[in-house]
């Protein structure tokens, strides 16, 4: 056997040497899936696979970029880089650069709309259809557009499912309209980089016959989050090789409401006949007290595969739970506690705690109270860099240099700073967009046009669209100068670098903002640097337009500091010591969950929690919590009484008294029986 998979266990080998035909691998929370898929790529390769036939799919770019470093320090990196290892939406918008012609009045250019662009679409969309927004609210529609796009809805399936004079139909409508405006603009949502592939896929053989051969090897990491079109997508690729494996775990399946599916997983074996199945059940990461509590949680849940994780760490401390008083009170006593753990074992950092919570709202109470303290919460999910406005007008800038027909990124900066074009010339454009049946930009580009405006519009017009014509030219034939060399001049000669105090009047407010601008820049350096190949101005654009949610946790902040979190969030992370927090009837499980009868996707979302955890968990929840304007009772959660018997309920104001740490230890008594007997009894 390969000495590459000689170092697995007796399972992940199994996983790893199985490469041809269709494989399930069941991998369970802390399995070691990353490394059984990297172990696997490079198996293929050893045994004659060529690297440039694998297909290697995941979620998120920070996976795809784990699985990259593991290959290259498994294989030659020359031979790994030649494996296409990326996000479904990476794959799609690859595909799509060469074949979206096929699925309209597309050109390669095009651009990724973001949620903000989206959300200005949908306004301007129901505006023109002559909705108001108290008719027709903005988020309802893009909810809608996005449930349709979900279940694979192009608006005219959409306006024919609508029953007539109804609210569905009249968002079906918007929905058109919205599509036509996309198209009319060369942009595409998130939705529509795995649609117009699968429509592509679907109605061309002959294109997905050439895709099929290109890639005859597939890898699906995190199958258990696929939608209906990433399902199908994946399923086309397979073709009648079927050389396909994909890892997952059903247990983690928290995103339904993104619109993965759980069916595509547990229903594996029935779309491809004849499958194996692997189960990995040997955690590397909890001790077996953590995982008994996750497995006795998570065997509530009927539809799922049977596992049974166990660990090799040893038995550990047991899972413990804590009432508090109130909200106030569970913030300090987490603090408090960490603080003791610390003076007990002067070897942990703050680093080594993290606070999960179902909803972000009650990270407040632990941000202030550890701050009141002098520790700094690193806290995942907070605003973006590149999500803030200076920085998404600076990428706006540069996408029509790329894509002419992106209305949206024109508009969205063409006032900023201001140059003379009011809204009166915005206006007057739009009308001459209509009539000419061209883009904004190509009618200020239009003498014709810009005849129609006002002496001082017609003269910005005209300025605007000759600097952004020359640096369209040097972005496409740069001659070895540096991109985001060129970006800096582009940005500076049109005005927008060196005008942030016309826009934003504070002195500082204006500095602050033009240095962000200006990481904006340097860090499309940096991407120019790592690219393995030369890139161009649309490679970047796409990249930054993919970022996801695993891009936006910043890495570099290596300050010793708690981290908080949702347990959405979290998932993929592990701590030493997780606190659990919030636990209480209707917050978790969630109370929306109920009524829409999520019971199960919940549960497995605590299940997701509790195994986050590596040496201890601590459990909290309320008795009450103050609420607008008075304190409110609370009922612990229902999840509480599913923790097996041996879960400890000490009391934690026993806890939290000035200890000797030996004392400290042996604090942990029985106290919170009574507490569920007591909500037994209601």
């Amino acid at each position: 056997m390969s000495s590459i998979i000689d170092s697995l266990n007796p399972r992940q080998k199994d996983a790893a040497s199985t490469i041809e035909g269709p494989l399930l691998v069941l991998a369970g929370a802390g399995t070691g899936k990353t490394r059984v898929i990297t172990c696997r790529i490079a198996y293929m390769i050893e045994q004659g696979i060529p690297p440039s036939a694998i297909l290697g799919v995941t979620f998120t770019n920070k996976a795809a970029k784990e699985m990259r470093e593991r290959l290259n320090a498994l294989i030659d990196p020359e031979m790994a880089s030649k494996v296409t290892l990326g996000t479904f939406h990476s794959f799609c918008a690859k595909v799509l650069r060469r074949e979206i012609p096929l699925a309209g009045h597309y050109n390669a250019s095009f651009s990724i709309a973001d949620d903000s662009d989206q959300s200005s679409l949908v306004r301007q969309a129901a505006a023109e259809l002559g909705y108001t927004k108290e008719e027709l609210a903005t988020p309802e529609i893009q909810s809608y557009i996005g449930r349709m796009k979900n279940r694979l809805k192009f608006p005219e399936d959409a306006l024919n499912e609508a029953p007539e004079h109804s609210r569905e139909e009249d968002m079906a409508k918007v929905y058109e309209r919205y599509q036509k405006m996309l198209e009319i603009q060369n942009t595409l949502d998130f939705d529509d980089i795995l649609l117009l592939t699968l429509k592509i896929f679907q109605e061309h053989p002959e294109v997905l016959r050439k895709w099929q051969e290109m890639y005859q090897y597939l890898l699906i990491d995190e199958y258990q989050d696929t939608n209906s079109a990433q399902f199908l997508i994946t399923r086309l690729l397979a073709g009648e090789r079927m050389n396909l494996c994909v890892v997952g775990d059903d247990d983690q399946s928290i995103y339904s409401w993104r619109g993965a599916e759980v069916a595509n997983i547990l229903d594996f074996p029935k779309y491809f006949p004849g499958a194996k199945e692997v189960k990995l059940e040997q955690n590397y990461r909890s001790t077996n007290a953590i995982l008994r509590a996750a497995n006795a949680v998570i065997g509530k849940n009927g539809t799922r595969y049977e596992k049974n994780l166990w660990s090799a760490e040893g038995e550990g401390e047991s899972v413990k739970v804590f009432a508090v008083e109130n909200g106030d009170e569970e913030a300090k006593f987490v603090t408090d506690t960490m603080e003791n753990m610390i003076a007990m074992d002067p070897a942990m950092s703050w680093s080594d705690f993290a606070v999960l919570y179902r909803s972000n709202h009650l990270s407040r109470a632990f941000e202030l109270e550890m701050k009141r303290r002098g520790i700094r919460p690193k806290i995942i999910g907070g605003q973006e860099f590149l999500q803030r406005k200076e920085v998404k007008d600076a990428a706006s800038y540069l996408k029509i240099l790329v894509n002419p027909r992106d209305d949206q990124s024109l508009l969205r900066v063409l006032s900023v700073p201001p140059r003379g074009i009011g809204d009166k010339a915005v206006l007057a454009l739009r009308e001459m967009q209509k009539q000419e049946h061209c883009g904004i930009l190509a009618c200020m580009e239009k003498e014709s046009c810009r005849a129609r405006l006002s002496r001082t519009g017609a003269s910005a017009a005209e300025n605007f669209a000759s600097i952004v014509k020359k640096y369209r030219a040097l972005f496409a034939n740069p001659q070895g100068a540096a991109l985001s060399l060129i970006a800096k001049e582009y940005l500076e000669e049109i005005g927008y670098l060196n005008g942030m105090q016309r826009i934003y009047k504070d002195l500082k407010e204006a500095e602050k903002r033009q240095e962000n601008v200006l990481e904006f820049i340097t860090f499309m350096g940096l991407f120019e640097k790592k690219a393995e190949k030369a890139c161009t101005l649309g490679d970047f654009l796409e990249a930054y337009s993919l970022l996801d949610e695993s891009d936006r946790t910043d890495d570099s902040d290596d300050r010793d500091g708690p981290i908080l979190s949702t347990v959405h969030a979290s998932k993929g992370l592990e701590f030493p010591v997780v606190f659990l927090v919030g636990m209480e009837h209707n917050s978790f499980p969630h109370e929306r969950s109920l009524q829409e009868g999520g019971l199960e996707e919940e549960r497995r979302l605590f299940y997701v929690a509790i195994t986050r955890a590596k040496r201890q968990l601590l459990i909290t929840y309320a008795k009450s919590r103050f609420k607008f304007h008075e304190y409110v009772r609370e009922r612990p959660s229902s999840f509480l009484a599913e923790l097996p018997e041996e879960t400890e309920h000490p009391d934690y104001g026993e806890f939290n008294k000035p200890m000797e740490p030996d004392a400290v230890r042996e604090a942990f008594i029985d106290y919170f029986d009574s507490q569920l007997n007591e909500y037994d009894d209601e």
